[in-house]
């Protein structure tokens, strides 16, 4: 789960080891910086599964649509999900089954009644894992959009919703958010409902980019670019590589639809081991995309407006957001601290 990808990771880059971690790379900001520094201080190659960025129809978008320009300015962006994938029940308090460690599974994070929830997926439904469907799904979509336009950190973060329809399930994580990242030309927007239905049936979880010229919608599944005043409107769809990897049409548990960017993910990762050059999806961008959706979580709690100083990492003016940068580890785990790692 998300609570262990720090300790974990500091601890190979230590080891003198490359790494690929899984997003959110963290589930606080100051542990990001810290698994940031750690890489460096190591020299490390740390890959972030953010595999949207090695999407071959989503490079191809990216190629066609928007580094040639045919955006024209860009005034605004969406991303948002509609999946109704947050947990929905209460359920009770059960035994911890046998042969599993509780203790150590729940490591650094506070320790919670064991349910059919915790594990092994559900424990997505708990902050105290992760950072809920900002942290689950947000992060892909904003990375994407952040890759796509070279977008490096927001100057600031607003952000409301909270558990406003599904009251009775044990879930802590909002059913409702909507959030703000303010770059410099435009503002990013991120909006989810685990409930209801989805304005666009096609892009239920995705990305809209709005330019002067025209509107591109982008998916995990497709893109389409609509020039706003006629002429060609431009598709592409999912890589299929059934002829060269035919195990795809067979393999169980894959996601048929993502195979090709995982691989390309995959290989970039290891030529950049050989290479030593940062890898697409490198470490420092995984905390970026991170730490805002993070830092979007901080706003809805505190209900105020975050403005991000990168260079110190604190919240300016707003001593109470910068304490809650960090999480306070259960014992006998110990905090990772950046200027020490």
């Amino acid at each position: 789960p998300d609570h262990w990808h720090a300790l974990q990771m500091i601890d190979c880059v230590n080891k003198g080891m490359d790494v690929w971690v899984q997003k959110p790379i963290s589930v606080e900001v100051i542990e990001g910086q810290a698994m940031l520094t750690a890489a460096r201080k190591n020299k490390s190659v740390v890959q972030v599964g953010m595999q949207r960025r090695s999407t071959p129809h989503l490079i191809d978008a990216k190629n066609r649509v928007v580094d040639a320009g045919l955006l024209g300015d860009i005034g605004m962006v969406e991303c948002y999900c509609y999946y109704h994938m947050r947990a929905n029940k209460n359920p009770p308090e059960i035994a911890v089954p046998e042969g599993f460690d509780y203790d150590l599974w729940t490591g650094p994070a506070p320790m919670r009644p064991f349910t059919e929830l915790t594990h092994p997926r559900s424990w997505r439904a708990f902050m105290e894992y992760g950072n809920g469907i900002l942290g689950d799904m947000c992060v892909h979509m904003y990375d994407m959009v952040r890759w796509m336009l070279k977008l490096g950190w927001p100057s600031t973060i607003s952000s409301s919703g909270g558990i406003l329809v599904q009251t009775n399930s044990a879930a802590n994580i909002s059913d409702t958010q909507i959030a703000t990242f303010q770059h410099p030309d435009f503002p990013v927007t991120w909006q989810h409902r685990s409930w209801g239905d989805t304005p666009d049936k096609d892009y239920p979880w995705g990305a809209t980019i709005y330019g002067e010229n025209g509107t591109l919608k982008l998916s995990v599944n497709k893109y389409e670019f609509t020039p706003r005043n006629g002429g060609e409107k431009l598709t592409g769809t999912a890589l299929f590589e059934y002829d060269k990897f035919p195990e795809d049409e067979t393999e169980k548990d894959l996601e048929r639809h993502v195979a090709s960017a995982v691989r390309g993910h995959m290989l970039n990762f290891l030529r950049c081991i050989e290479s030593r050059e940062k890898p697409v999806s490198d470490i420092e961008e995984g905390h970026i995309s991170a730490a805002s959706c993070i830092l979007a979580n901080l706003s809805m709690q505190l209900g105020r407006t975050l403005k991000w100083d990168p260079a110190t990492h604190t919240v300016t003016g707003d001593a109470e957001a910068t304490a809650l940068l960090r999480r306070k580890y259960r014992d006998p785990w110990t905090h990772p601290e950046p200027v020490h790692v």
